[in-house]
């Protein structure tokens, strides 16, 4: 599964690298010229992320210029963090740390080994169904009844998400498209560039001309305004690198559109975790994002709509 560096993957890199050029810039410029006090807190934490972003895609960028095992590895250590944070603000009990040893130690690296090798077959049914039998079993075992349901449930759902639909990022570079053997690490930029730009744009939108709120309880920040030109700027700018997918301009148009939806489902459903939790973010790891968590939470929806989209319209 050897990942070619070609002219397209190049021309996408150093476009990601000019949008947080130009960022950067103008983040600058602003940190120098506003200088009410609420805004100067937001232009602080928008030069903290971007910072935080050219950490990010350097990394990004890097696996996917390797071999196929550097974005398994990567994706592979992200929901090895972002499980640990989900778990974290999930309380446990003595009788569920068998159990935990199994998911983080067995359960997660065995699911990208399946997903490294090809195994589609073990690769969709390992979690949803064998982990989801071990699971109940493994905790019976350690005859801890209190609040069994509860706490089960609480681990499975965080594999589920932290693990099993991320992990289906990756996998899109086992997918055979006809036409587009070899090429599939830009289908992997394409899904991540667009949840992530939605995601940006979302925020932007929100910050400059957002009023009406979605959902005011569970994600005050979310308006409206932002969802639209969010998930708009998106959808276009997808359609706009259909040239580098299997995807036909309409086609992608779709796809940017389904996934885009799909992330800010991922990101409110992670906001009312938050605030069942009592907490702003799942953690701090990443400077002015919150955790791994926080990050990805969009892309722990879209990833597998779109791997599924894709193999059954194109392979």
């Amino acid at each position: 599964m050897k990942l070619p560096i070609d002219q397209e993957m190049l021309w996408l890199a150093c476009g990601v690298v000019g949008l947080l050029a130009v960022a950067t810039g103008t983040g600058l410029v602003l940190d120098r010229q506003i200088k009410s006090e609420s805004a100067v807190a937001t232009i602080k934490n928008l030069n903290t992320r971007i910072r935080s972003w050219w950490i990010m895609c350097a990394f990004f960028i890097l696996a996917l210029f390797t071999d196929g095992l550097g974005p398994i590895i990567l994706f592979g250590l992200a929901s090895f963090l972002a499980l640990r944070e989900f778990i974290t603000l999930t309380p446990t009990r003595r009788g569920d740390h068998r159990s935990l040893c199994w998911v983080f130690f067995i359960i997660t690296p065995l699911q990208y080994v399946l997903v490294g090798t090809q195994s589609y077959g073990l690769f969709t049914v390992l979690i949803p169904l064998y982990a989801f039998l071990f699971i109940p079993t493994r905790n019976a075992i350690a005859g801890d009844y209190e609040g069994f349901l509860e706490r089960t449930a609480k681990i499975q759902w965080g594999l589920l998400v932290c693990v099993y639909c991320v992990s289906h990022a990756p996998a899109l570079l086992s997918l055979e498209i006809p036409g587009y053997i070899g090429q599939n690490a830009k289908l992997l930029f394409f899904l991540v560039l667009v949840v992530q730009i939605s995601d940006v744009l979302q925020y932007v939108w929100g910050k400059c001309i957002g009023r009406t709120q979605i959902t005011p309880r569970i994600s005050p920040n979310k308006t409206w305004e932002g969802f639209i030109g969010g998930i708009g700027g998106a959808t276009l700018i997808g359609t706009s690198l259909w040239w580098v997918t299997p995807f036909s301009p309409w086609q992608a148009a779709a796809m940017s559109l389904a996934i885009s939806l799909m992330g800010f489902a991922g990101g409110l459903t992670m906001s009312a975790i938050k605030r069942d939790r009592g907490v702003k973010d799942f953690g701090t790891l990443i400077d002015g994002h919150g955790g791994v968590l926080d990050r990805i939470d969009s892309l722990c929806f879209s990833a597998p709509v779109f791997f599924h989209l894709t193999r059954y319209f194109f392979t």
